[in-house]
């Protein structure tokens, strides 16, 4: 099975952790260390900035 490909992409995936305090975390364990908790709040944040950014075209 090959591996999945992200939506979102590496940049923006470093700049949520960082923002979101676990970026230490991802750096000494890898993505697969974080837990499901900041996962989530990762997308949630994502999905906000998404939607200001959609809001801030029209």
């Amino acid at each position: 099975m090959g591996q999945r490909r992200g939506i979102m992409s590496e940049e923006m995936k470093e700049e949520l952790a960082k923002e979101l305090g676990f970026w230490d975390v991802v750096q000494k364990e890898g993505w697969g260390g974080i837990r499901a908790r900041d996962a989530g709040n990762m997308v949630k944040r994502a999905i906000e900035i998404a939607e200001q950014q959609l809001k801030n075209k029209r």
